[in-house]
């Protein structure tokens, strides 16, 4: 059994350059094998001018605030000033005006010089903190305000601050080069690409640029990547975090506290089981092909549920519900009892033994995976939880869009890996003969619980992020829909037969908006997702939307009950199938009632080849398990060829 409290004999990469030698030791202490290589310098700018400037303009009372971002920056530009401006007459004048320090370094750098900041900014330090903090204290607007550089500029900052009608100005003091002696990163990227390490720790966001520069230089930046995609990556806290996921970079693992230590320690309690997870997704999905898919010979192949799906004869209408396995089960209610909503959705085996119940229970012709829309959500960087009696929250919504780029397209399923186990379980578990439908929830719908931070009824602040900032919306609809394949193509390759997009919430829009905001990033989605395996694109709320959705893609279309089957068939064109459409609340009312209903819907349908029957929308929670059985049998019977 593995000290989960050491790396194990891991071998750990790590790109500190002036602690270097006090990370060889952590990782050393922790039973890592270290391969640590210096991969940055401070390089002070040659240039006085622009420090010399900005020293005359604050004692001449130009400057109105005072951003200090580094230690050392804030040493060396006061070193700097003094050769040309009388120290004690800039550091009197700056003792007047607001000052703030991002981090503890910046602050002790100025209490060396007798100044006590105006505001301290609170971890994690980010410009997010800056700005906030800012906020609290006074406001910016029409004040000029300067920020100490370090390395790069904060384009972030700069823009949040101008943005509050701020006037920005950036003093540089000194940039980031590479090392003047490379070989020991080039040797590290080396090692990555040939498979030798299997953790790296990045201590500053500049490490990540220098690293794939060097690979660049190499010829080496593609084999980086994707030998990335097998490496355990630690970040010391959002701002290098940030970075990594700028750069495509999947991050798993940031330090609960910004300190190196931290961060080597953190690590280490948790890279054996991050190791072992990449190696079990991996060859789960490494197990199937895409060739599965396709396979003729596979007992699902035939089913009347995949025959419909493409629109040939079938001995009955196939049925299935969505959300078939929930509240209104008693043996699903006997599982919630035990663990929480979210914690039951990252359990495969639990999620595999619901969702059989209630394929068995009820006789339905295909089971879906027990899972959630917005678990996505969380590795994509927002804050998910599901409270009782509200439904799932999101704790940082995105409001602006500068919020945006804080969302970070997927670049693996890691951090997702229940799900794909949950397919590969209930695969397993159910007869081969049943096929199983993964699902993802649509861009729209996901961008929405995104931005309203929950549920909504007007989408006040998705449509105002949609109208006012259509450059950051479609910014944030890519970044989901590159997920989204990521997402759907994995559990195809875990063993699901078919998969659901569910676009629950994109009836709010009218057509046009839809063809400008959504379309084409659904067409996106359909046109990637692993050839062979069925799409549903199920809508809800309003059928006007029905023919821009067949536009956007879907071997099945999903209708709900505010459009008769046989007009919505004839809108969206006889090479669709299409899957519909019982109100749910049907199945609230007496046998006779369901029957006629359900009746109404196969003689819409007409025997038509492709009519898969399922409800409008999910089955409630008042309705009796017997009323959906009844459904699932009347409907079997009742269509019978």
């Amino acid at each position: 059994m593995p000290d989960t409290s050491s790396f194990s004999g891991l071998r750990v990469a790590a790109f500190e350059s002036r602690r270097a030698a006090e990370m060889t030791r952590l990782i050393e202490r922790l039973a890592g094998d270290p391969f640590v290589s210096p991969s940055m310098r401070e390089v002070a700018v040659d240039e006085d001018r622009p420090v010399i400037d900005f020293a005359n303009r604050l004692i001449t009372g130009q400057v109105d605030v005072v951003i200090f971002l580094t230690g050392v920056g804030t040493r060396l530009l006061v070193d700097r000033i003094e050769r040309h401006v009388n120290r004690q007459h800039f550091l009197d004048t700056l003792s007047d005006i607001q000052t703030v320090a991002r981090s503890p370094k910046p602050a002790a750098a100025l209490k060396e010089l007798g100044i006590t900041p105006n505001v301290r900014v609170p971890e994690p330090n980010t410009w997010r903190e800056i700005l906030a903090a800012i906020d609290q204290q006074f406001p910016v607007s029409n004040l000029v305000v300067a920020i100490q550089e370090y390395g790069i500029p904060d384009v972030s900052l700069t823009a949040g601050l101008e943005a509050r009608g701020a006037s920005v100005e950036s003093v540089p003091i000194y940039r980031w080069d590479l090392p003047e002696d490379i070989a020991p990163l080039e040797a590290n990227i080396r090692r990555i690409v040939n498979g030798e390490i299997d953790v790296l720790l990045f201590t500053a966001a500049q490490q990540v640029v220098h690293l794939l520069q060097v690979a660049n230089q190499l010829d080496l930046e593609t084999e980086l990547r994707k030998s990335l995609r097998r490496v355990v990556i630690a970040s010391i806290g959002p701002t290098t975090s940030q970075r990594l996921r700028e750069s495509a970079l999947a991050i798993d693992l940031e330090s609960s506290y910004g300190k190196m230590g931290h961060l080597v320690r953190e690590t280490a309690q948790q890279a054996t089981q991050l190791v072992q997870r990449k190696i079990a997704v991996d060859a789960r999905l490494a197990s199937s092909t895409a060739m599965e898919i396709n396979n003729q010979n596979a007992a699902w192949y035939d089913s009347p549920f995949m025959r419909a799906c493409r629109r040939e004869e079938v001995p009955y209408t196939p049925i299935w519900l969505m959300r078939q396995a929930g509240r209104y089960m008693a043996e699903y209610r006997a599982v919630r009892e035990k663990t929480t909503f979210l914690e039951l959705c990252k359990n495969p085996q639990l999620c595999s033994e619901v969702m059989c119940t209630a394929v068995e229970r009820l006789g339905v012709d295909a089971a879906i995976i027990f899972s959630d829309l917005l678990p996505i959500l969380e590795p994509m960087g927002l804050d998910l939880e599901f409270v009782a009696g509200d439904g799932p929250k999101i704790g940082n919504p995105v409001r602006e869009a500068a919020d945006v780029h804080r969302i970070v397209a997927l670049e693996n399923v890691d951090a997702l890996h229940f799900v794909v186990e949950t397919v590969a379980h209930t695969r397993n578990d159910l007869p081969e003969s049943i096929p199983l439908i993964g699902f993802a929830g649509a861009p729209f719908t996901l961008a929405s619980y995104a931005i309203e931070g929950g549920s909504s009824r007007s989408f006040l602040h998705t449509k105002t992020l949609m109208y006012r900032e259509p450059s950051a919306w479609h910014d944030l609809m890519q970044r989901l829909s590159h997920s989204i394949v990521l997402y759907l193509n994995a559990q195809i390759a875990a063993g699901a037969q078919a998969v659901q997009l569910f676009d629950s919430w994109v009836g709010c829009l009218g057509p046009e908006d839809y063809r400008r905001y959504v379309l084409p990033h659904v067409q996106q989605i359909a046109n990637q997702l692993t050839p062979g395996a069925p799409l549903i694109h199920f809508g809800t709320g309003n059928p006007t939307l029905l023919p821009l959705m067949a536009e956007a893609g879907g071997d099945v279309i999903g209708v709900d009950w505010r459009i008769g089957l046989d007009e919505a068939w004839q809108t969206l064109g006889h090479d669709r199938a299409v899957q519909g459409n019982l109100d749910p609340l049907t199945l609230l009312a007496d046998r006779e009632t369901i029957a006629d209903r359900a009746t109404q819907v196969l003689d819409t349908a007409a025997g038509r080849p492709g009519h898969i029957f399922n409800l409008g929308h999910g089955v409630l929670q008042q309705t009796p398990v017997e009323n959906v059985r009844y459904l699932v049998d009347f409907v079997h019977e009742k269509s019978a060829r």
